[in-house]
């Protein structure tokens, strides 16, 4: 059983893509919470249509990522706790593989691989520029309608079930330090250890990697932050640019990452991001 947490603000045929990924490779139950930030384009109309296994938190305003996932987590009945983009896709048995490592060995919050992050810097960064020659002309030529953006995926993979099931077989339960921030995966536990989202900061999964590389030196009863590098993941990356998103309503209480952190803990940690693999 999942709760899985998503902010939105508008983009209505993305939207719809992420449920239509999540509802069909999904193979647990699981409540989708949805934490829309005013949106005017029938999104937040969409989800309410779903039915009882999607819950929407309707804002007054646009709210910052941490403020909204601590929202999701107010209301989440279950133990496992997805904060998952809305501009993602989901892979085939997400959710079963992901349940085979979290909660164990002290791993109680991991993330998924993805085009933005994988293995190691050479094939990331291959993947990423392949991305990014197919995705700026399909904006270009179908702005977000849903043609346009399975036809982006189409270009990149291929076959998206065999593209996946590929991966896993190849990379399987293994890890490499670090995150995709468009899908992070915790249990209650790791609530219990190093806290809820922090609300000063709007780059809140850095955060989150520095708090859970903090615990793993100071206490040892929790794995850094790390990426399960089988189970992948499609994010589109910024489409957020494109919508026009309103100013946050709590900016005045964000500050930087580096306002919080000091410099040893920042810069030995933000080294590790560095595709240093995981002896586990």
């Amino acid at each position: 059983m999942i709760s899985i947490i998503t902010a939105i603000y508008n983009q209505l045929d993305m939207n719809k893509l992420y449920w239509e990924y999540l509802n069909k490779y999904t193979d647990h139950p699981f409540e989708l919470i949805i934490i829309d930030n005013n949106s005017d384009d029938g999104s937040r109309e969409f989800f309410q249509s779903l039915g009882e296994k999607v819950k929407v938190i309707a804002n007054r305003e646009n709210y910052s990522y941490p403020y909204c996932q601590n929202q999701g987590i107010a209301i989440a009945k279950y133990d496992i706790l997805a904060f998952f983009n809305n501009d993602m896709l989901v892979s085939p048995h997400w959710d079963s593989r992901a349940l085979q490592v979290l909660g164990k060995d002290n791993r109680d919050v991991i993330s998924l691989g993805s085009n933005d992050r994988l293995y190691d810097q050479k094939t990331s960064k291959s993947l990423q520029r392949r991305w990014k020659h197919i995705k700026y002309p399909c904006i270009m030529l179908f702005g977000q309608k849903m043609f346009g953006l399975k036809l982006m995926q189409r270009m990149c993979y291929g076959n998206w079930e065999k593209f996946c099931e590929k991966n896993y077989k190849r990379y399987g339960a293994s890890f490499t330090v670090g995150f995709s921030g468009a899908s992070i995966l915790m249990n209650r536990k790791a609530i219990e250890k190093i806290g809820l989202w922090d609300e000063s900061q709007q780059f809140a999964d850095f955060d989150l990697f520095f708090r859970s590389c903090q615990r793993a030196e100071t206490v040892g009863d929790l794995q850094p932050l790390a990426v399960v590098n089988g189970i992948f993941t499609h994010h589109y990356r910024r489409l957020t640019l494109y919508s026009n998103c309103p100013p946050f309503a709590d900016a005045a209480r964000l500050i930087p990452l580096e306002k919080k952190w000091p410099p040893t803990d920042y810069n030995r940690w933000m080294a590790l991001i560095n595709f240093q693999k995981s002896s586990l």
